[in-house]
């Protein structure tokens, strides 16, 4: 019998080595990106076109490549980073595998053009799927520009598997704002289909962050700065108001490298103790400088986990780090002596007299004795009847006319269709119990309903029949509002802007990043129309799907959730009938669009049971 196990050929193997490292078009902006900050350059152009299907363009500054060091760096493992095992563990840079280019090229048209300040000439090559196409000397600036077209051109399989563009260009500007924050010192410019997303200058961490996510952040981040024999602990971390439902804005880095680190991640929370509202997250931007020796970035592809040394140390660290800066924002504002409209405070003169303040009264004044001498007084006389005047009205019980409708319930119950008897109107009395339930009798025995969620029920779906038939109402406001977006979210709400106008919505450009809101549906009247849309977009953020449907019931049920009716409103006879009518020609009026049961019914047996 002949031998089996054989070498793979080197394509095969950069290709399974590509499924690590190259994982969408985000990864390759990532990794060359990286290596153009190892470079040193201060100035990096990305240029994107199809959200990276078609072609991604990384320009940089930095100090180039002779010939043989460009062909060598798309060979598998060949790195200018390390040279023993040691240096695994003193790591300062950015890459070190020496897989992101030979497994870029493995799976895509790679065009590189280099040049050293010291070369009169650069040099030229094209690779296409691990094979060299074209070598040659050309003339371009100090630098290195990769240009790499038609992603997963030779597996077609992968990229059948890519998203969307809206979410591929969202995963690009997730990777891009990882590596802009921290690296304030270098200049970046983000551009998609010939757009400027970001064109970013050297500043400083804070105003880094506040030119990727817009000034309304600037007065919600509150500095940190901790510096023990263990680690430095520096950046920003944002105040309990600024949480936000979807884990958003949470950045951590080491030694100027982004990491996911959950258990930090748990010590940040609990510095946030009984601060926040239930479901929500705080954002921060948390960077740690460490002895290279104290961690280790090698186990994991992408290198984004990280291991510490000492993680218990410096989760105590972190947390009161946090602490700390709250602490600081917590104490009573100091007194701002510069403010050209300061409030003047006397001084005190010694030769100024000061007398006490004086106050006068009737001594012989008795409010209980009534005579001629005293008639100023008169006690208020009130009818005290009158007290449970209203009183029913308060409670909200009403009473419905008779009526000679009927209303047909169907419920579903342990997967079993339970047809519910019919509502005798006729003889039919509908309570509000509490301000928040809606009872009423059924042939049955008693049904309770959930006045908020039943009205969230019937919102939603008229709301997603009005995206359907695109036949939303909308009301002009008088006082526009503007809306400001990060590049990130800007793409998401271009993307569903045309189903928002469906619903009521209009909304124009204003500039860079931020939206004029014209008009709002005409039932959101009084409501916070900019945080209803950044709700909208934060809950599309994390399940935006090729499929508009999904992105319709999403919106939908914001809506719904922003303009049902709330806990604790009277209804009078004439909308708890109108409610009760609509819930019922609902297509599921069982259930709230979020899940929730809206009424239940007690059967009369066990009411009977009771007595």
């Amino acid at each position: 019998m002949s031998d089996i196990i054989h070498l793979l050929p080197d394509s095969v193997a950069n290709q399974i080595a590509a499924g690590e490292v190259i994982q969408r078009p985000a990864s390759v902006v990532k990794e060359l990106v990286e290596n153009a900050i190892d470079a040193g350059a201060s100035n990096i152009q990305i240029l994107i076109k199809d959200a990276g299907r078609s072609l991604i363009q990384i320009i940089d500054n930095g100090k180039g490549m002779s010939e043989t060091d460009a062909r060598m760096a798309f060979e598998r493992h060949a790195t200018s980073k390390i040279k023993t095992a040691n240096d695994l563990f003193s790591l300062n840079t950015m890459g070190f595998r020496g897989e992101a280019l030979a497994s870029i090229a493995a799976v895509a048209q790679v065009e590189l053009k280099t040049k050293r300040e010291e070369d009169e000439l650069g040099i030229l090559i094209q690779i296409a799927g691990s094979t060299v196409e074209k070598q040659e000397s050309v003339s371009c600036s100090k630098g290195s520009q990769f240009s790499v077209k038609n992603i997963f051109f030779n597996v077609p399989a992968r990229r059948k598997f890519l998203k969307s563009n809206t979410t591929e260009l969202n995963n690009i500007i997730a990777e891009f704002n990882r590596i802009a924050i921290i690296n304030p010192h270098i200049s970046f410019t983000l551009s998609h289909n010939d757009a400027i997303i970001h064109k970013l200058i050297e500043s400083s961490l804070r105003q880094r962050i506040v030119s990727i996510f817009g000034k309304n952040i600037n007065q919600q981040l509150l500095p940190i700065d901790t510096q023990t024999s263990l680690i430095k602990i520096t950046g920003f971390v944002g105040k309990p108001e600024s949480a936000k439902k979807q884990m958003h804005h949470q950045y951590f880095f080491v030694n100027s490298r982004y990491m996911r680190h959950p258990y930090f991640h748990k010590a940040v929370m609990q510095a946030f103790e009984r601060m926040l509202t239930p479901d929500t997250s705080p954002c921060y931007f948390i960077s740690f400088t460490i002895d290279p020796s104290a961690i280790d970035v090698n186990i994991h592809p992408t290198k984004t986990e990280i291991k510490f040394e000492n993680e218990q140390a410096i989760w105590s660290i972190v947390l009161a780090s946090v602490r700390e800066a709250l602490g600081k924002f917590n104490v009573v504002p100091g007194i701002d002596f510069n403010q050209e409209n300061a409030t003047e405070i006397p001084i005190i003169n010694s030769s100024t007299r000061i007398e006490a303040p004086k106050t006068s009264f009737n001594p012989e004044y008795n409010p209980f004795k009534q005579n001629a001498e005293n008639t100023s007084y008169k006690r208020e006389t009130f009818d005290w009847e009158k007290l449970y005047e209203g009183f029913e009205n308060e409670k909200g019980s009403t009473t419905i006319e008779p009526t000679q409708s009927k209303i047909q319930l169907t419920n579903e119950t342990d997967n079993d269709a339970i047809v519910l008897n019919e509502i005798e109107n006729s003889c039919a009395e509908f309570f509000q119990f509490r301000r928040k339930y809606i009872l009423t009798s059924v042939k049955s025995g008693l049904m309770v309903i959930d006045q908020h969620r039943a009205h969230m029920r019937i919102l939603f779906e008229e709301y997603l029949q009005s995206i359907k038939q695109q036949k939303g109402v909308s009301q002009q406001v008088l006082f526009p509002e503007l809306l400001e977006l990060s590049a990130e979210d800007c793409n998401l709400l271009t993307e569903i802007k045309d189903d928002l106008a469906f619903v009521g919505f209009d909304i124009d450009c204003f500039g860079k990043n931020t939206y004029r809101i014209n008009g709002i549906p005409s039932n959101l009247e009084g409501k916070e129309s900019v945080k209803i849309i950044e709700e909208m977009i934060s809950a599309n953020r994390e399940k935006i799907k090729d499929k508009k449907t999904s992105i319709h019931e999403e919106i939908a049920l914001s809506l719904a959730k922003a303009s049902c009716i709330p806990y604790g409103k009277i209804l009078s006879k004439n909308e708890i009938e109108l409610l009760i009518n609509k819930l019922f020609s609902c297509e599921n009026p069982s259930y709230s669009p979020d899940g929730k049961v809206l009424l239940h019914i007690m059967e009369l047996e066990e009411l009977e049971k009771r007595f």
